[in-house]
């Protein structure tokens, strides 16, 4: 249907398998490994010996720190309040990322506030993203990633930007330094 029709707004989950991690306990980490675990956070709560989820996922943390949103370009552990999304072929998990960043206000919204604020499984479900064709995402993705670089990445970015700024003061300063001869 989309591509029919173009772009398409579907619910996550019509487009994307979205599964709970499996609980483990802090005695089962380490400080350093392979797999790092997403727990309540962005920040891994430990390392573990084995991984549940591939590379290049989407994950949302549904307690603690419920409703933000990460993507994992190695393999992770998921624990039991971070949920997984596993994407089709014909849908880029980066894109999906992306998408959800541009929902993440709405998904806040929906954070239920308590001692342990929580995100329901029904709430990820119902968001709801565009779903452009498979070339399209790809697209975007390249865009943003690079775009995300310049910003994010101090050893890409800084020097782009660097450069950037060489080329546009060298620019003016040739327009300012340059007249024309009164004849």
């Amino acid at each position: 249907m989309q591509y029919v029709f173009g772009v398409i707004f579907v619910r996550l989950s019509d487009i994307a398998t979205i599964s709970r991690g499996v609980r483990v306990v802090r005695s089962q980490l380490n400080t350093e490994g392979l797999y790092p675990v997403y727990q309540n956070s962005m920040t891994p709560l430990g390392y573990y010996e084995k991984s549940n989820c591939p590379e290049n996922t989407t994950f949302i943390i549904a307690a603690g720190a419920a409703g933000e949103i990460g993507y994992s370009r190695t393999e992770f552990w998921a624990a039991d309040d971070c949920f997984y999304l596993e994407c089709p072929d014909n849908l880029n998990s980066r894109y999906v990322y992306y998408a959800l960043l541009c929902q993440q206000q709405y998904i806040s919204s929906r954070v239920r506030r308590s001692s342990v604020p929580r995100l329901s499984r029904t709430d990820i479900e119902s968001v709801v993203v565009p779903v452009p064709p498979l070339e399209l995402q790809n697209r975007i993705v390249g865009i943003l990633d690079r775009f995300d670089a310049i910003c994010n990445d101090l050893t890409s970015g800084l020097p782009a930007e660097i450069e950037a700024r060489q080329k546009q003061y060298e620019y003016y300063r040739d327009k300012l330094l340059t007249f024309q001869s009164a004849e």
